[in-house]
């Protein structure tokens, strides 16, 4: 399988890296901000950086749904997999234009209030991923995988 994760750097980062006994098994890239965190973390994997910010930076929102449409025109995935933030977004909506699948998953630390891009990307995803049995009450067909930290 080949997958495509893309998310923020932090806590969205560290969340997807908790599934490494999964993804290393897969062919994969990585979309996120180039920073000291990413670079130490990913090293030896491929990355793409995206642009930052991205809250409610309308220029860098566009840069990344240029990068959305070459990196997904380029690499082909299987899937596209994120977990936020904003740079999500850009990704998901080009993935379901092209026929790429994706999932989404919710971050740990929002119990009992959806985030942005969770809300941006709930209608589109085609999984939508949960730590706790309270965030199903924003997101209906949401599934609860329980915490990854």
């Amino acid at each position: 399988m080949k997958i495509l994760f893309v998310c923020s750097t932090g806590g969205h980062l560290g969340q997807l890296y908790k599934l490494r006994p999964w993804w290393e098994a897969h062919e994969r890239a990585w979309v996120t901000f180039d920073d000291p965190h990413s670079r130490s973390l990913l090293r030896g994997e491929r990355v793409t950086p995206a642009f930052a910010p991205t809250t409610r930076n309308v220029p860098n929102a566009i840069r990344n749904l240029r990068l959305a449409i070459r990196i997904l025109r380029a690499y082909r995935p299987d899937v596209v997999i994120s977990d936020g933030a904003g740079v999500a977004f850009p990704f998901f909506l080009v993935a379901r234009v092209i026929g790429i699948r994706t999932a989404y998953l919710e971050v740990f630390d929002r119990i009992t209030r959806p985030t942005m891009t969770g809300r941006l990307c709930y209608p589109i995803a085609e999984l939508f991923l949960l730590q706790w049995p309270e965030q199903v009450r924003h997101y209906p067909r949401g599934r609860v995988i329980g915490c990854l930290l």
